[in-house]
């Protein structure tokens, strides 16, 4: 029978986990909670009961190849996770050792950005290239680079933050970091609100955003008016568009890469996002780099697309 990887992706309030086959099918899937779990030792137990069920389903645990984990601030060296800001477990838990020991197999850890960059070069947009750079743009803002078909970890294993990388000196402060004016604190869902909440401040256009309480405000609900042709939403994307198009613009003339594929919930903007930050990107860009570099949405279905970068983690343990 062929070897399975078990791919599981811990977010700060859900742990997705499933059993993949080398082509990329997510033959079984499941979800259990992580925030309610303060300590790593009763999740690393329920965790254990909830794959094994999976494993049971696909002919036992002697199929399984490995387990490959996803994680914020995941160090693939190693196998910790490391101050991770959205996690229950503070400082730095040695989550591989942990879950070796537990299921008796071989466990490789990366950041959850990286493993989505390997999902996509394994099996989705970025099949068969060797330079691409992989942004993710959800609650913040992730991203993996490869280059000459290699992720890039750099020498303690963080490479490839751009999230954090300052796009506006002395701009917006990020409470997680403590810093201001990176790309996460504009580019990513929360950046989208935030910039919703300033434009409404500062401007007396009407617009379908007023009757939303603060609380409520999100990157769903100014697409939706977006959508409607509501003149402030649109701004709220044509602004975000023209920062990330900023920060894309360093990370090619920075790498070169073929593309940038880009993963999560503001993808769903479409044109709203995807148009402006194509084009201040390009605004950005030297002539050597004009025009040379597609921008390209994941291929990968987004339910099963964290599961599926862990997983890949596991075929390259051998590389």
């Amino acid at each position: 029978m062929t070897s399975l990887a078990i791919g599981i992706d811990i977010g700060g309030t859900g742990t997705k986990f499933g059993i993949v086959d080398r082509n990329g099918n997510v033959l079984f899937s499941s979800e259990i909670s992580t925030k309610k779990h303060s300590h790593v030792e009763t999740f690393i137990d329920e965790l254990y009961d909830a794959v094994f069920e999976l494993i049971n389903k696909t002919g036992g645990v002697g199929r399984m190849k490995g387990i490959g984990v996803g994680a914020p601030n995941g160090n693939f060296y190693t196998g910790t996770i490391e101050y991770a800001p959205n996690l229950p477990w503070k400082g730095i838990v040695p989550l591989a050792k942990l879950l070796e020991n537990k299921f008796q197999l071989p466990v490789t850890l990366t950041n959850d950005a990286n493993a989505a960059a390997i999902g996509e070069m394994m099996y989705g947009a970025a099949k068969g290239m060797k330079d691409f750079i992989m942004i993710t743009l959800g609650t913040g803002v992730g991203s993996g680079i490869v280059a000459n078909g290699q992720l890039i970890y750099g020498h303690d294993g963080f490479a490839g933050e751009l999230g954090h990388a300052v796009v506006i000196p002395d701009g917006r402060f990020h409470p997680g970091t403590g810093k201001h004016g990176s790309l996460e604190i504009y580019a990513s869902a929360t950046g989208v609100k935030l910039t919703a909440l300033e434009l409404l401040s500062k401007s007396a256009e009407d617009s379908l955003l007023r009757v939303v309480p603060e609380s409520e405000m999100d990157s769903k609900k100014v697409y939706d008016a977006a959508i409607k042709g509501d003149k402030i939403a649109k701004q709220v994307f044509e602004y975000t568009g023209k920062i990330l198009g900023l920060a894309l613009a360093n990370a090619v003339m920075f790498s070169s890469p073929e593309a940038i594929i880009l993963f999560g919930g503001l993808t769903k903007a479409g044109d709203f996002i995807l148009r402006p930050t194509q084009e201040h990107m390009e605004d950005n860009l030297i002539k050597i780099f004009q025009n040379k570099v597609k921008l390209i949405v994941s291929h990968l279905k987004e339910s099963d697309a964290a599961i599926l970068g862990a997983s890949a983690l596991v075929w390259n343990m051998d590389k």
